[in-house]
């Protein structure tokens, strides 16, 4: 089996019955259930959700997106192999481990493969709630930059890069354009404060005011379950994108609830600790995957410059990068994850057909046509 047939790059186009279209992101594809189907897995797999709740099959990917860019490389290796399993694999573990510590569920129902979710319809919080011990990244480079006040938070003068915060900082961001709120932005990632979400949380997404706090407490203890046990294997939680949102209990009561990946090296920054104390930085994250970008290319702002997005989608459909770029990305994830789960990852030769398998199999949701 080829390089290329271990990775699933294409994840849109699978047979499965849908009653909707496919939505594909960056790295995930969304099935939507039909509601005869929906209600027969609600049924035969005893989901703890109203019976006319929909579902969806949700697959990952191996795709590498950055810079608002997907990536490949040569050989028609369009994926980073294990990188898919690696991001599931983790989000699994820290959702487990949320609900262990009481804290809240997540939109995901049952783990098929491990490239597959099945999830329940979820109402998202139109927010991504950045957790930041740390200052570096684009916080450092405002910062050196200038300015103090990051989302109404007021910074104190003398912060070094790369160092640890006195507290946890929320810093959230718009997800996607929100239009008609007074002074946000009508931008994606847009910086919005605190009291902004207070005064229009109803256009952003919560059903209630008192649900701002419950996400920011909600954050937090996410946040720390992660820190400390990444600190059990000498790892460094520098800070990362949560996402929230409504879904509804068997009793149809609505519950505020994690969703989309958590604590994952695409959305979290995660430092070695021995290389930290010696004053480096090596990433366990999509951030060394990032800086390999800006060092490859020579002229790097058209990656960092939002004025220039049509050269750098062109950047990245015209350059096959090495192989060994994506492969370093791979040891980096399955790496971390390995690390994390306390087991290795279970590598796919085809993980395409594994996934066919799976859903004709023990679930009854392939089309024979």
């Amino acid at each position: 089996m080829s390089l290329s047939h271990s990775v699933l790059a294409v994840n849109d186009d699978l047979p499965i019955r849908t009653g909707a279209k496919v939505h594909s992101g960056k790295v995930r594809s969304v099935y939507w259930l039909t509601e005869q189907d929906s209600r027969r897995l609600i049924a035969l797999k005893g989901y703890d959700v109203p019976d006319d709740t929909p579902l969806a099959v949700m697959i990952i990917s191996d795709r590498i997106s950055a810079f608002d860019c997907v990536w490949h490389a040569q050989g028609g290796l369009n994926g980073v192999p294990g990188k898919g399993a690696a991001l599931n694999a983790i989000s699994n573990h820290w959702f487990s481990l949320f609900k262990q510590s009481g804290l809240a569920d997540s939109h995901i129902l049952d783990v098929p493969h491990p490239f597959v979710w099945i999830v329940q319809k979820a109402q998202p919080v139109m927010i991504e709630a950045i957790g930041r011990n740390y200052i570096t990244g684009s916080m450092w480079r405002a910062y050196a930059a200038g300015e103090r006040e990051f989302c109404g938070i007021q910074l104190p003068e003398g912060l070094q890069k790369d160092s640890k915060l006195d507290e946890l900082l929320i810093t959230p961001s718009t997800k996607g354009v929100l239009k008609g709120i007074p002074g946000v932005q009508e931008a994606d990632d847009a910086n919005i404060s605190r009291q902004s979400i207070i005064d229009n949380y109803s256009a952003f997404g919560f059903k209630k005011r008192e649900d701002v706090a419950l996400y920011e407490k909600l954050l937090k203890q996410g946040f720390d379950v992660i820190a400390n046990a990444l600190q059990q294997i000498d790892q460094i939680f520098v800070d990362t994108k949560f996402e929230f949102g409504y879904v509804k209990d068997r009793q149809g009561t609505d519950k505020l609830i994690y969703m989309d990946e958590v604590g994952t090296p695409d959305s979290s920054r995660i430092w070695d600790g021995q290389a930290y104390r010696q004053q480096q930085i090596v990433e366990n994250s999509k951030e060394g995957f990032r800086q390999y970008l800006l060092n490859y290319f020579p002229d790097p702002d058209i990656l960092l410059n939002k004025n220039r997005m049509a050269e750098r989608f062109a950047l990245a459909q015209n350059n096959a990068l090495p192989v060994q770029a994506l492969m370093d990305i791979s040891s980096t994830y399955t790496g971390i994850a390995g690390r994390i789960t306390g087991k290795p990852l279970k590598m796919a030769d085809n993980p395409r057909q594994e996934i066919i398998d799976v859903l004709a199999q023990q679930y009854q949701l392939i089309t024979t046509s």
